[in-house]
């Protein structure tokens, strides 16, 4: 494609990708230099052109010589339409979820409902790009909008036709969750998480709110889970657009849960949709679980999905990796739980979801990460502490941050608290203490297969450590 025909500039410069890393750049490339929090893009506009740019998207004071200036006052929502041109096509069903906690596990729930309905399909996030046939990393929860499109334009060549991706609110604020059309968005719950980026609540929720606001074309469709204090709001911004709207969760008008009961291995749900009562046997341990599932289940329904299937579909769904994974049953009968919960609302959902099922202690393992928001440490440390009967705070990925001073900080609000700094030595001695009708939760890194230490990235996954100590 020439850069006439893609930018409508006077240029017959042949484009062959696109490319925000200046390391990256190959001849005709489009460049975008964006200033960011620890580089500025614009620094190295020079050495991308030497490379072979044939344009440069950046702000507009931004110098660039010899090769045409793509200039806006936001250039990365302009790279991010002019590379979603370059690269499309792309599959034909499309949803994005946002929410500060349940995002990977609903994606996946979607991709899952979407496969036994008999389509091809994918979900992007955390976990990486996931089919039925294969999962590859990306290491981030909303890649780059170059890595987004390409992986979403490989979805299409490979054959699939519905994908599920995660819009994380880094990925909203920074344009990363662009161009491709999608059919619904979901919203699953709110609460504190990211103030080292945003700053405040308030700019928190309107990071994510872009998704309804502007992402979500006019025609689309929204599913809103109602069991969360924001949830009101949402609805009032989807509605004031005139957006499709499906309510799921607690009083909801599409699918409304109206009792929910544990059971060993997962959970009994009435529900009603159509007028009709059903009774879904969710083989997934945890209440929010249930919300998981039932904003899945609205983004299938929003999709075209038959209500028969998706109201069976729920009854097969499959445990999603990390999110209240059981890794083991020690010797003495007490099982592992593993969990990716490392905010202060998502750490009292994983033990809600699990205390029905504790006959003795519930002992919790948790640390926090470096490099990140430090006002909510203290608060894992308190909720941790009001619902466990054992806590052992430990390190998380202490990135470039003391490791002993996140665990103080997070001592501060978990009085009566173990501390015992190394992580496998930390889930050594919960296995070691948990008896018969204790529970062990591991709490944090859930999927993660990798502990990040200064800037190194060190193999560690709780789910194969805490195999190695119940041994």
């Amino acid at each position: 494609m020439r850069l006439r025909e893609l930018a409508g500039i006077d240029s017959d410069s042949e484009v062959t990708g696109f490319a925000i890393d200046h390391r990256k750049i190959a001849p005709g490339f489009l460049f975008g230099a964006f200033k960011g929090s620890t580089s500025n893009g614009e620094d190295f506009i020079a050495d991308a052109v030497k490379h072979g740019a044939v344009a440069v998207v950046a702000g507009p004071d931004a110098k660039v010589d010899g090769v045409p200036h793509l200039s806006a006052d936001e250039p990365r929502r302009l790279f991010a339409d002019l590379a979603a041109r370059f690269h499309a096509p792309y599959p034909e069903v499309a949803v994005a979820v946002t929410g500060t906690n349940g995002k990977t596990s609903t994606v996946e729930l979607t991709r899952q409902m979407w496969r036994m309905g008999g389509h091809r399909s994918a979900s992007i996030g955390t976990l990486g790009v996931t089919t039925h046939d294969d999962q590859v990393k990306t290491g981030l929860t909303s890649p780059d909008i170059v890595t987004f499109l390409n992986n979403m334009a490989g979805l299409k060549k490979m054959g699939i036709s519905h994908v599920a991706f995660e819009a994380s609110s880094h990925g909203l604020d920074q344009f990363r969750s662009e161009g491709v059309p999608i059919k619904a968005a979901a919203f699953t719950n709110f609460s504190r998480d990211h103030l080292d980026y945003h700053g405040t609540m308030e700019a928190y929720f309107d990071a994510k709110m872009r998704l309804f606001d502007e992402v979500l074309p006019e025609g689309g469709s929204a599913v809103v889970w109602t069991g969360d204090p924001k949830s009101g709001e949402v609805i009032e911004r989807v509605k004031r657009r005139g957006l499709a709207l499906l309510t799921v969760g607690p009083g909801g008008d599409t699918i409304d849960l109206i009792e929910q009961t544990p059971t060993p291995l997962g959970q009994v749900l009435i529900i009603q949709h159509g007028g009709k009562k059903h009774r879904i046997a969710l083989p997934l341990i945890g209440a929010y679980q249930a919300a998981n599932v039932l904003i899945a289940a609205g983004l299938v329904l929003a999709t075209e999905g038959s209500p028969e299937q998706v109201i069976s579909a729920m009854s097969r769904v499959a445990p999603v990796r990390g999110r209240l994974e059981r890794a083991v049953i020690t010797r003495a009968g007490a099982p592992v739980y593993v969990d990716y919960a490392h905010t202060p609302d998502a750490i009292e959902a994983a033990i809600a979801a699990l205390r029905p099922h504790v006959h003795g202690k519930l002992i919790t393992v948790f640390g926090a990460g470096g490099d990140r928001d430090k006002g909510k440490r203290p608060e894992m440390g308190a909720v941790a502490s009001r619902l466990s009967d054992v806590v052992i705070v430990t390190d998380d990925n202490p990135r470039t941050e003391d490791p002993a001073a996140i665990r103080a900080e997070i001592m501060a609000g978990a009085p009566g608290a173990r501390e015992i700094g190394g992580r496998r030595e930390a889930i050594a001695e919960a296995v070691k203490m948990a008896g018969n009708g204790d529970i062990v939760l591991l709490a944090g890194k859930g999927h993660e297969t990798g502990q990040i230490v200064g800037t190194r990235v060190l193999p560690f996954d709780d789910v194969l450590v805490a195999r190695e100590c119940a041994a």
